[in-house]
């Protein structure tokens, strides 16, 4: 059996409907299956496979089923073997940070995966931040879209998934329109490492998002007869909607280049000028430090070298030399 703590909800749904009550997921498959009508939603959190094993059996999944639900998959993916779909997509987060500039993440992602039958569907969650609860209220207040069956919450999951990939767009195109400002701002100090660290969260984000196009055109194309066609149709605005995230992605990507290669110049344009101002002070230490070494040497015949004014002379001739240099050095701006 599934522990109850892995369990976030189990119910049937009978035109649009929830039943009253508290279900075990068998006792509510029973129920529709006696019925002949509805279906049963079982919602879990992160199990373990022992748990699974069960609830995969009564459902009649694949043996694989339990170690599809427990592994994070690297790609969203779908799978119609035989009268059950398998369907995974990854979902993704916004960090918010108090600014781009001291920001060790920026995206997380989990994980959702739907088991569908003709009578049931099984949502299985990865990650805090992948809640389903808000989404199942919204449908139980529009029965007319739950009497469509398991293939209309399936729609409603892929579209809140996509939504939230809007979402983190929106908010990472306003750390980049912050970064850019910062880049391009006087005598700021943003530097490559939080340039690759936006970059490395944007691939992140891309590799959530690029590869559930694939997976939502099948659905679209129809790749199974668990999916009415009423409901393909508004996976095709799901899948417009991606494509416009995939599109803002790529446009990031190119921006987050142009950024990485100007703060690269503006950092090497900084190391230039701060080697010029070294070269130019060790340029002005070198005369006294001639003159000094000169004098320094034991010789008994030197210029001005028994005159009282001698000492005073040679120090003032050393200092003139040393601001016409600096007066050199300003004027050609190396200072």
């Amino acid at each position: 059996m599934i522990e109850p703590a892995t369990v976030v909800d189990c119910a049937v749904y009978v035109d649009g409907k929830r039943l009253p009550g508290t279900w075990t997921y068998a006792g509510a498959l029973t129920e529709v299956r006696d019925r002949g009508e509805g279906f049963v939603w079982i919602g879990l959190f992160e199990p373990e496979k022992h748990q699974f094993h069960g609830l995969a059996r009564t459902c009649g999944l694949r043996e694989q089923a339990a170690e599809d639900a427990v592994r994070r998959h690297r790609r969203p993916t779908l799978d119609h073997r035989g009268d059950t779909l398998f369907m995974a997509m990854k979902t993704v987060c916004h960090v918010e940070n108090d600014s781009p500039q001291t920001a060790n993440e920026i995206v997380l992602t989990g994980e959702i995966m739907a088991f569908v039958g003709d009578d049931f569907i099984v949502t299985v969650r990865h990650g805090q931040h992948s809640g389903l609860h808000g989404l199942r209220t919204e449908l139980e207040a529009e029965p007319e879209r739950l009497q469509v069956g398991p293939a209309a919450v399936l729609h409603a999951i892929a579209d809140r998934v996509v939504d939230e990939y809007l979402a983190v767009t929106d908010a990472c195109e306003a750390d980049i329109d912050l970064m850019e400002s910062l880049v391009f701002a006087p005598r700021s100090e943003v530097g490559a490492e939080q340039m690759y660290l936006m970059r490395r969260e944007i691939l992140e984000l891309r590799r959530a998002v690029t590869p559930l196009s694939a997976p939502l055109h099948r659905l679209v194309e129809g790749a199974t007869p668990l999916v009415p066609d009423e409901v393909r149709s508004y996976l095709r605005d799901v899948e417009d909607h991606l494509t416009t995230v995939s599109d803002r992605i790529t446009r990031f990507d190119e921006l987050l280049t142009s950024l990485l290669s100007a703060t690269v110049a503006k950092v090497t344009l900084q190391l230039n000028a701060d080697m010029r101002k070294i070269s130019s002070w060790v340029a002005i230490i070198a005369v006294p430090t001639m003159g000094v070494g000169v004098y320094g040497m034991n010789f008994d015949h030197m210029p001005e070298l028994r005159w009282t004014y001698g000492r005073p002379l040679v120090l003032a001739v050393l200092l003139i030399a040393c601001l016409v240099v600096h007066r050199l050095l300003k004027r050609n701006k190396w200072l």
